[in-house]
């Protein structure tokens, strides 16, 4: 009974050891083209999922008292999606003229204009006290 109470409190990670052990003796399901699709399943359906999941976990109170900043809103998108891609371009003119790899630049700049992943937004904003349901919202707007 212990063994089967065991199996049951680490379900996930069974699964995940099954899973990487059923990659690992037939791959050829899982490549591109192959009968699971991955770059169908994995580039629509799973993220959709991801963010399906993430929204169900909202408190529709929080989520209806978030929607009403609509000010805060537009300050983080602009913030994210103009401000910060314009002081990266500014940045990387300046170290355009010094010897920097070229290719350095291109990916600093890449990045730069990337809005942050969600799990990031929220970690750090539960980490500073905030409230981790307007980051979630926000991001998902991204």
């Amino acid at each position: 009974m212990r063994l089967l109470e065991r199996m049951r409190k680490e379900w996930f990670m069974i699964g995940i050891v099954l899973a990487i052990a059923g990659a690992k003796l037939e791959p050829s399901i899982g490549v591109n083209g192959g009968p699971l699709m991955p770059e169908i399943t994995v580039s629509y359906i799973a993220v959709a999922t991801i963010f399906f999941n993430s929204g169900l976990s909202l408190n529709p109170e929080e989520l209806t008292s978030a929607l009403v900043h609509i000010k805060l809103h537009l300050f983080i998108q602009i913030f994210t999606l103009a401000f910060f891609p314009a002081a990266i371009w500014l940045f990387l003119q300046l170290l355009s003229i010094t010897p920097i790899n070229e290719w350095l630049l291109k990916g600093l700049q890449t990045v730069g204009c990337m809005p942050p992943p969600v799990s990031s937004a929220v970690i750090l904003t539960k980490a500073v006290g905030g409230n981790e349901k307007l980051p979630k919202l926000l991001t998902m707007n991204l």
